[in-house]
């Protein structure tokens, strides 16, 4: 809600996507499997607002084998915190890090912007990927659904700060305005 009532360009095009999906649906029509394929741009969205403010900081993992980094030595068995900002906001993952721009995980896109594989992990990757991530994006697009297609917001503190910490929370919640359309 943050970001998206933030940024007046990336609202339209969202309401643009899900007004199209609406209007294939006869009143009292539910969101199905197919309707989520068509959220792309939303998606994409989400996409950029997780990766600019991540669900989770980071997460521990085991070391395998003895390695030396900046030059300490981590022996196998330790454990170690891996910070999800230190690939997110890394410009040789993502141009232009500091940017909200959801148009970067457009496939082809044609200017290099598309993050290399397992760049964004937000519901983690390979063996460890989150069992529910198919679950979270049918619930996070079917949100974001229903409240684009009733409501403009506008951010009432948009230079509020987020609080560092194991999960982001917004220093006063978020305030916003909604309005119907």
């Amino acid at each position: 809600m943050k970001y998206v009532g933030e940024r007046p360009d990336i609202y339209s095009k969202i309401l643009a996507e899900q007004s199209a999906i609406a209007a294939t649906k006869q009143p009292g029509d539910f969101l199905v499997w197919d309707d989520m394929q068509k959220m792309k741009y939303s998606w994409n969205t989400v996409s950029e607002v997780m990766r600019f403010t991540p669900p989770l900081q980071g997460t521990f993992r085991t070391v395998l084998k003895d390695f030396t980094y900046a030059g300490y030595n981590i022996p196998k068995g330790w454990k170690v915190f891996w910070t999800v900002s230190t690939t997110n906001k890394n410009p040789a993952y993502f141009r232009d890090p500091e940017k909200l721009d959801p148009t970067r995980y457009e496939e082809g896109d044609g200017n290099g912007s598309s993050p290399p594989p397992f760049a964004l992990v937000p519901f983690g990757g390979g063996p460890r990927m989150c069992p529910g991530k198919e679950y979270a994006r049918f619930a996070i697009l079917t949100f974001l659904h229903n409240v684009v297609k009733r409501y403009k917001w506008e951010v009432l503190l948009p230079n509020e700060k987020i609080l560092d910490g194991m999960m982001p929370t917004p220093h006063n919640g978020i305030p916003v305005l909604l309005q119907l359309h």
